[in-house]
């Protein structure tokens, strides 16, 4: 497990994609593949990578249960940020 801990910090990057067309918005917590998913309720699905790690939450109809007109971050020790 600490292999693949360490494996992962070289992949790790948050990014928030919101998917007007599906109305879907994807967290991604690295930028390593997912190899299973796993529907924990209607509409949320987790996504692992090949050593079980969360890579990803996939939300199906997220304006219907988020507010996707508002972000915020507390106590985050960010050093970058892009919004596109």
């Amino acid at each position: 497990m600490i292999e693949a801990l360490n494996q992962r910090d070289n992949h790790l990057i948050m990014k928030l994609n919101y998917y007007k067309n599906t109305d879907s918005l994807y967290i991604s917590l690295t930028e390593k593949e997912s190899v299973d998913s796993q529907e924990i309720r209607d509409g949320i699905v987790l996504d692992f990578d090949e050593y079980g790690l969360l890579v990803g939450i996939d939300i199906d109809n997220a304006s219907k249960s988020i507010n996707l007109s508002n972000l915020e971050a507390n106590s985050l020790p960010l050093e970058n940020i892009s919004l596109k």
